[in-house]
């Protein structure tokens, strides 16, 4: 039947005109149109052809070529194959096409031995090459072009008079069938590595072409089932979370289950969220997704703080919160839904996702309480791969790997499917065998059988295979829907068909065929006022994409970005997806030679703003990984690539790659010299001076101070706010180096003014974290830093990471001050906050001020336990800074309890993490070291020691540092014998307690002197 291209009518074979609206039929005719497939190709040659040529008269050669070429034709279309045409003497044939089976391999190795076996009553030798791969073919003309076809010619011309070589990927697919002996490693004309191929000994006629396996699974789901039911029983009976994650290899039937346990639940609310197959940075999508499926926030009356974290991100750029916040505010989301009906939300995909969702999948399985709910989820075995400890050491986690169905399983499902059909038991076995226990396999075989109606269908042997084979049945229009459909992903919208392809006037009819054919499925639209649906196995997309040429996904890509610029405005996260497709674009044409630099500049420009937006909420690995394609699309040029190169060193400076941060930020400073723009130019340079005084033990704070005040000088004429932000960060950390705590406070303010003014939210919330800190361990007297730290605390509540952080200079001064109660109560309060956030290095680091609280207390072993628990995490997570007073500080707790080993082995861990510029380390360790030495009587190395921390300390503006070290000296000049010294030194430390304010330690060391007369 031929379709009328306008109203849809069907008309009988041979009509010119539509038998309903009258419209002409001849234009309906697809055109040809090239395709990509895996085939395998044949050459055979003739050898000796012109010894042959003078013994034989030429109307008898012509004759004799003649039978030879047509027996080998003969033969190719007898084994399914196609001769593509003939080449002087040699014979070219392709497998696969225009049909694919799932043995063109095999029957590629059966046509080569009987064309060979043939060539003795012909009256000639030849020699035969064969391999598989990847070609693009000519679905009219048939003709295969790629380099497996150069491959099978070199083989050809490799191979020894009678002999049969085979390609490295032909020999494997026929591995069961066949015995063989590897060449040495030839050197093929166009290959850059030497080629090892098979020859071919032996063909056994009846084997199949490669042994089956068990590998993959579907019904007989009995007990995998129960197991997530008991897992929702659990989370409903105990109120709590459990987590389920679900492994399989592709078609395993992970998506099957699910299917039936949601199937099975009556009183849940159940909601879904998916990892984009392309999801490089579009971190939080399937979080967006089940956001909404479920009441608001509003709507569920979460707090402040909560509601803050999700409108932003749901991209209310009026929001204002943290990165920290996120996880936080999701999971009291889903708390606050389960409270009425159990949640189950289910998770497709996760190997796909980035690390950061992964963290807030196990920070709400981990932390949520009081709460039933369920966290489903599905992946492929690579997961473990990127997530080796997935789930493990949590007791409300369970995952399964589903297992290959077995023998009875699999003909349990087909006949469940093939119900009292009329079909060959044979076609069943073959069917079974084909599937090698993956369900996917049995269903997509039997729904091939059912579409071609006369139970003759090819049986594929590999999944690849069966889904190419099945689209390859597909009426052309039918599979230009499905690979339009295929470009924008697993889930897709009519409107994006349609425009991709505004020459199909029944788009809507294709895909309610496709429904019918079981290809693709309704789904949930993601755009207002479209349709969307879902491909039923990832899989049956990847084989229609795969199968279009480069250059129609380049232009496909292209449509698809536009298309979705106008009708998906309203997304969150449309610029990663926009930037992907536009990137996918350039690439493929790039591949082509035919690279269009204007489509590599949208593509980087919408790449860039995806990666400014993770910067803005601290998600660096997403910012990493957009910026840096978006750089990698374009050469930087001008202002504007000075500003991606710097974002892309700001993102790498996050995840920890500070080598490539430097090497961006050189960059950068060189771009803006070249381009002669000076405020570009000392911005850059002062952020990459600022990361070199962290990885550059030459470059000193006085480097630091220099350049940035010149810097300040040279910005403030002319108002760059963004600039002079940089440079004051750069004098900060040069003060911080000289432990010149006025001076960072000073810088802080002067970073904070500036950034908010350049709106860069991300610098000042930074800068206001610190600040609070530099009032403590700078000279500001408690008596005025103690109340401006109160009010920074109090103007920060409902940001919980920078109230966990504005509470410790708070307590820190209340320790001073003997209020230890209310010391502790705040720490537990952080402690609580940093919990729910998910934040052990952060919560480790809350013991550089719990421990000091403790000592001040005079709870030597409560001091210990913060300190050294928190020191274990710090080492284990591989971090030196926070480390290398920690240890120094615990050092000074362990000699107080006398274990003196410890505290040496302490002493050495400070001095092995401490950076060689780090006033507060180096005199610390020192101190501890002295106290040490004294108490072991090496009275002369503990004094040399002691006066090194004193000098070291003496640096900075630390009045209560300076204060302990003092004290130390003192303690080692006393167990000297030396007391009118001890009496000296210690009237210094006091001196400095009564000036900072510290009335515990005042006292204390005034009783000290009473003690030495």
């Amino acid at each position: 039947m031929t379709v009328c291209p306008s109203c849809g009518a069907e008309n009988p074979e041979g009509s010119r005109f539509c038998n309903s609206c009258g419209a002409e039929l001849a234009s309906a005719q697809p055109a040809a149109r090239e395709y990509r497939k895996v085939v395998t190709v044949l050459f055979c040659d003739i050898v000796g052809s012109t010894e042959l040529g003078e013994s034989v008269d030429p109307e008898a050669l012509r004759a004799q070529l003649a039978r030879y070429f047509g027996e080998m034709k003969a033969i190719v279309e007898r084994h399914g194959g196609t001769v593509e045409k003939f080449i002087g003497d040699a014979v070219m044939a392709v497998f696969g096409v225009p049909q694919l089976h799932e043995d063109d391999a095999l029957r590629a190795v059966r046509a080569a031995v009987e064309m060979r076996d043939a060539l003795p009553e012909l009256g000639v030798q030849a020699r035969i090459g064969l391999n598989t791969g990847e070609v693009v073919v000519g679905t009219s003309e048939r003709l295969a072009t790629g380099d497996a076809v150069n491959v099978a010619a070199r083989l050809e011309q490799a191979a020894a008079r009678g002999e049969i070589l085979l390609g490295p990927e032909t020999a494997s697919l026929v591995r069961d069938a066949v015995d063989t002996e590897p060449t040495e490693p030839l050197e093929l004309k166009g290959k850059s590595e030497p080629v090892v191929a098979q020859r071919l000994l032996i063909l056994r006629e009846k084997a199949p072409a490669f042994a089956r396996r068990f590998d993959a699974p579907l019904v007989g789901r009995d007990r995998e089932l129960r197991r997530l039911q008991e897992a929702f029983a659990q989370a409903v009976d105990d109120r709590s979370c459990q987590l389920f994650t679900v492994l399989g290899s592709a078609g395993v039937g992970k998506s099957r289950l699910t299917a039936e346990f949601l199937g099975s639940l009556e009183d849940a609310t159940v909601v879904r969220g998916r990892c984009l197959p392309y999801g490089e940075g579009i971190t939080y999508w399937p979080v967006i997704e089940i956001l909404k499926q479920l009441p608001s926030a509003r709507e569920l009356g979460l707090e402040r703080a909560a509601l803050a974290a999700i409108e932003q991100l749901l991209g209310d750029e009026q929001a204002s919160t943290s990165s920290e916040e996120i996880p936080w505010a999701v999971r009291k989301l889903l708390e606050t839904a389960a409270e009425s009906v159990p949640v189950v939300a289910v998770f497709d995909d996760i190997h796909w996702a980035e690390p950061t969702f992964h963290d807030l999948l196990e920070h709400v399985a981990d932390l949520s309480r009081e709460a039933p709910l369920l966290l489903l989820c599905m992946a492929r075995p690579e997961l473990l791969d990127i997530r080796p400890n997935w789930g493990g050491g949590k007791l409300n986690a369970t995952t399964i790997l589903l297992e290959p169905l077995s023998s009875a399983e699999s003909d349990e499902l087909l006949e469940r499917l093939l119900g009292e059909g009329p079909f060959d038991p044979d076609l069943k076995q073959r069917i079974r065998d084909a599937a090698e226990g993956n369900p996917l396999f049995v269903e997509e075989m039997v729904a091939l059988v059912e579409e071609s109606g006369d139970g003759q269908v090819t049986v594929p042997g590999t999944i690849q295979a069966l889904l190419a084979a099945r689209l390859d049945q597909l009426e052309p229009a039918e599979r230009g829907v499905l690979e339009r459909g295929s470009i924008e992903g697993r889930v897709f919208h009519r409107g994006a068909v349609q425009a991709l392809a505004p020459e199909e006037t029944q788009v809507e009819r294709r895909l309610t065929g496709l429904v019918r054919k079981e290809l693709v499925r309704p789904d949930k639209a993601q755009l207002a006022g479209e349709d969307a649906y879902r491909f039923r196995h990832l899989l049956i997309r990847d084989a229609a994409y795969d199968a279009l040429p480069k250059a129609t996904r380049g232009e496909l890509h292209e449509l698809f970005a536009t298309w979705l610029e106008t009708h998906g405005a309203e997304l969150v996260e449309v610029d990663e997806i926009v930037g992907y497709h536009l990137e996918q674009a350039y690439r493929y044409r790039a591949e082509l030679g035919q690279a269009d630099e204007s489509l590599g500049r949208r593509a980087a420009s919408r790449l860039w703003a995806a990666g400014r937006r993770s910067l803005a909420v601290d998600d660096g690995n997403a910012a990493a990984k957009l910026t840096g394609r978006a750089a990698a699309l374009v050469e930087p040029a001008g202002p504007e690539g000075v500003e991606l190169l710097l974002d892309l060193a700001t993102a790498n400076e996050y995840c920890g790659d500070l080598h490539d941060a430097d090497a961006r930020r050189e960059e950068a400073v060189e771009l803006a010299r070249a381009v002669g723009d000076r405020v570009m130019e000392l911005r850059a340079l002062c952020e990459l001076s600022r990361l070199r005084t962290t990885t550059d033990a030459s470059f000193t704070a006085d480097e630091a101070l220099d350049l940035g005040r010149e810097a300040v000088r040279e910005l403030e004429p002319l108002g760059d706010d963004r600039a002079l932000a940089a440079a004051w960060s750069l004098i900060g950390m040069g003060e911080n180096l000289r432990g010149t705590w006025q001076g960072v406070e000073s810088a802080l303010e002067n970073v904070a003014e500036h950034a908010r003014r350049a709106g860069d939210r991300r610098r000042a919330t930074e800068a206001l974290h610190l600040l609070s800190a530099s009032l403590f361990w700078g000279p500001t007297p408690l008596s005025i830093g103690l109340p401006r730290v109160e009010a920074m605390l109090e103007d920060i509540r409902g940001d919980r990471w920078l109230e966990s952080w504005a509470i410790r200079p708070v307590v820190g001064f209340y320790g001073m001050q003997g209020r230890f109660e209310e010391g502790r109560e705040l720490l537990a309060h952080a402690r609580s906050m940093l919990e729910e956030l998910g934040r052990p290095i952060d919560l480790a680091t809350l013991a550089f001020w719990s421990g000091p609280l403790e000592l001040l207390a005079g709870d030597l072993e409560a001091a210990e336990r913060e300190l050294g628990a928190a020191c274990d995490v710090l080492e284990a997570a591989g971090e030196k800074g926070w480390l290398s007073t920690m240890s120094a500080f615990r050092a000074w707790v362990l000699d107080g309890l006398r274990r003196l080993d410890a505290a040496e082995d302490a002493v050495r861990v400070s001095r092995e993490a401490a950076t060689s510029d780090d006033y507060n380390a180096q005199a610390m360790w020192r101190s501890g070291g002295a106290k040490i030495l004294a108490r072991r009587g090496q009275f002369d190395e503990a004094e040399r020691l002691g006066r090194e921390a004193v000098a070291w300390i003496d640096g900075s503006d630390e009045l209560n540092n300076q204060a302990e070290v003092r004290r130390d000296l003192a303690e080692v000049l006393r167990l000297a014998g030396r007391d009118d010294e001890a009496r000296e030194v210690l009237a210094g430390a006091l001196a400095r307690y009564e000036q900072k304010g510290n009335e515990v330690m005042t006292g204390k060391a005034r009783a000290l002197l009473d003690e030495l007369g």
